[in-house]
């Protein structure tokens, strides 16, 4: 076998058409082998070959005659001196941190750990890996993308849908059964049709780079089906892909994005750069850790262990150039390779710590800021982590949305009857300006939403006061025990049909509030058919009919409503502002572009905002106030609204408002009890009947 010195860039292994170049980032190695095999499970290599040459902390080498579909791995010589945060083993094999491809997931062994299972982690494991480690996989590159453009949705009109590529598809009806739960699943025709009728622009992928399930959840029976345990930061994950020719699923991944781009939808991604699958000192071998442990991990002054911000052992340093090149390489990866619209970072506070405290001024922000990729996709930040001051929300710079839990946990206590601010709903109705607007940002740098994959179902939200993780084998103690949840009754399933009927009203109100709400909504999928995790809120682990989208039984009714409340938001830009309310008239003598009344038609005062209970309110939206051009430089001007929410238990009489407001008001959408197409016309000074825990809207017609 002819062996030439290669070059140390792209990083990872790059097929040519004649050859693959491999190259590998570590500082304090002395040695870095390559090893070949030909099978993915059970075996040695069949080949080691020793890289020699040595650019800037790159070993690479380049071996003609090698292509797509290789099996690869390394094996790192170096000190092993955990007290100074050196962990190299050459008995372990390694994955490449730029792969783009993996051949299997992880086959459990004692062997994939550093040290001596049953001794402390200073002792030296001689065992190989190589049997039971999975490999990394050298791609074909090329694809035919046929012209794909990126759809660019501006953000105020952006609807995101946050699904697992398996929960979404493996029970979907009218597609084939072996697609389903995979990338080609979500590329069905089906599939499209369904997210184009509900109206969703962006889906939004739970974790899709390779991840590694843990060992103590396998021997449970159980697995990480989230995949929050990222090892691979370039590689579509295998657990979603359909066929079997190795390194396939980078070709599946891509035709998934091509097709949902045909259908105008964009495609983000839920990234977990904060930390990896390897865990704390106790954690296995698997590939930065033996590559070089003290070129990627924060580890504490005591060298031997590590920051741990993220809550699973260790955290990624985005204070060092190549794990910041890492992160921006993959991100740029998945932009210009891999076509995809935006990322949501989890624990994103966690890549801004400098020392200890989150910087805003980080090496993170100004590396995204300068790149001329990365800055001009969507960008949205999980803005908190489990360490000192990791609570950030509002405090991400301009450019970037941020996942709004403050917006979600005010309006699950509004409609739960909960004691709540009226300044505090107005204000995350209206975008939460009170955390982003003297920061020179816009009401989308909020993202809205009721639920999310972390914690309960919408459905479940209004049937389970509290949570039941009992399938989760942690005798429920783990999730959040603040749900926040109100099961209007009963708890759990009922045959009481004022229950259902009260259930249904809250899904009800709990979406319309979401998708009238100014910022950028996400629904959580499943929530617009009721799906329940049976009061689960933490289904991390649950690979089962707890967390897959049972379409079986789906709520048509609901499906239809949310549709349709899609359908008024897209229609009306009233009701996804790009600018912030100004609160002053738009027209002289006319109203402002934004009033609030009590049922009397009396606006409210100074004194109504210092109260404690928002239990019933109205809402003026002025369609002429929007502040706003289209692409040709002319105004944007909009129908006015009048919304009504009523939280209160029973019925409130609303009087329509004074002329200046409109003369002649027709109902578009009513709450509850199937009316949602009920019609009705009122004019000023007319009394509307609001039923308790509903929410009317009303268009003005003169």
């Amino acid at each position: 076998m002819n062996i030439f010195p290669g070059d140390p860039y792209p990083l990872g292994s790059f097929w040519d058409g004649n050859g693959v170049n491999f190259s590998i980032y570590s500082r304090h190695s002395t040695g870095v082998e390559l090893c070949l095999f030909h099978q993915a499970k059970g075996e040695s290599e069949f080949k080691r070959i020793a890289l020699t040459e040595r650019t800037h902390d790159i070993w690479h080498i380049y071996v003609p005659g090698l292509g797509p579909g290789q099996l690869y791995g390394y094996r790192v010589d170096g000190p092993f001196d955990p007290g100074e945060g050196y962990r190299f083993n050459r008995n372990k094999l390694l994955l490449d941190p730029y792969a783009k491809a993996f051949c299997h997931v992880i086959d459990w062994h004692d062997s994939m750990f550093g040290y001596e299972i049953g001794k402390d982690d200073l002792s030296f494991s001689t065992s190989d890996s190589a049997p039971y480690a999975p490999k990394s996989v050298v791609i074909d590159h090329r694809f035919d993308w046929d012209e794909d453009r990126p759809p660019r949705i501006s953000y105020h009109n952006t609807i995101v849908y946050e699904a697992h590529v398996k929960g979404f598809t493996h029970l979907f009806p009218g597609i084939p059964e072996e697609i389903r739960g995979t990338y080609a699943g979500v590329a069905h025709p089906e599939v499209i049709n369904y997210l184009k009728k509900l109206g969703i622009t962006a889906i939004e992928f739970m974790p899709v780079q390779q991840s590694v399930p843990d060992r103590h959840l396998i021997e449970k029976g159980l697995t990480n089906y989230w995949g929050y345990n990222t090892i691979g930061y370039f590689a579509p994950d295998i657990r979603f892909y359909s066929g079997r020719e190795m390194g396939g699923q980078v070709a599946e991944f891509k035709n998934m994005v091509k097709e949902l781009h045909k259908a105008g939808i964009e495609v983000f991604l839920d990234v977990v750069y904060n930390h990896t699958a390897e865990g704390n000192q106790m954690g296995p071998t698997l590939a930065f850790r033996g590559i070089d442990n003290a070129e990627y991990y924060r580890l504490s002054d005591d060298k031997r262990y590590y920051h741990d911000f993220t809550g699973t052992g260790n955290t990624l340093d985005a204070r060092l150039p190549n794990v910041l090149m890492l992160i921006m390489d993959s991100l740029r990866y998945w932009v210009l390779d891999m076509h995809v619209d935006g990322f949501r970072f989890d624990l994103a506070t966690a890549l801004v710590r400098e020392l200890h405290d989150v910087d805003r001024l980080s090496a993170f922000f100004n590396i995204i800021y300068q790149d001329p990729v990365i800055s001009q996709v969507k960008l949205i930040a999980e803005p908190w982590d489990i360490g000192e001051g990791g609570y950030q929300v509002g405090g991400f710079p301009p450019g970037w949305g941020e996942w709004n839990d403050k917006y979600r946990d005010c309006m699950r206590d509004y409609w739960r009857g909960a004691e709540s601010m009226l300044a505090e709903f107005a204000e995350r109705f209206t975008g939460s300006s009170d955390m982003y607007k003297n920061d020179n940002r816009n009401p989308t740098a909020s993202i809205n939403f009721i639920t999310a994959h972390d914690g309960m179902t919408l459905h479940d939200l209004v049937s389970y006061d509290h949570k039941h993780n009992e399938a989760n084998k942690e005798d429920n103690k783990d999730g959040r025990d603040e749900t926040r949840s109100w099961n209007c009754g009963v708890e759990g399933p009922t045959d009481d049909p004022g229950i259902n009927a009260l259930r249904a009203r809250q899904k009800q109100n709990f979406l319309t509030t979401l998708l009238l709400s100014q910022g950028v909504p996400m629904l959580q999928a499943g929530d617009e058919l009721g799906r329940t995790q049976l009061g689960n809120n933490n289904a991390y682990c649950q690979d089962s009919e707890i967390s897959w989208i049972d379409w079986s039984k789906a709520d048509q009714a609901l499906i239809e409503f949310t549709s349709r409340l899609i359908g008024l938001r897209k229609d009306h830009p009233a009701l996804s502002r790009k600018h912030w309310f100004k609160g002053r008239p738009v027209r002289r003598s006319g109203p402002g572009d934004i009033a609030w009344f009590l049922p009397d038609a009396s606006e409210l005062t100074e004194e109504h905002w210092k109260q404690d209970f928002a239990k019933s309110l109205a809402i003026f939206l002025d369609g002429e106030g929007l502040h706003a051009v289209d692409p040709e430089g002319r105004p944007v001007k909009d129908s006015s609204f009048y919304i009504i929410f009523n939280a209160y238990h029973d019925a409130v009489e609303y009087k329509i408002p004074p002329e200046k407001y409109g003369r002649q008001w027709e109902k578009l959408l009513m709450t509850g009890n199937g009316s949602a197409m009920e019609k009705a016309t009122y004019r000023s000074g007319d009394l509307v009947h609001v039923e308790g825990r509903t929410v009317i809207v009303l268009e003005r017609t003169d």
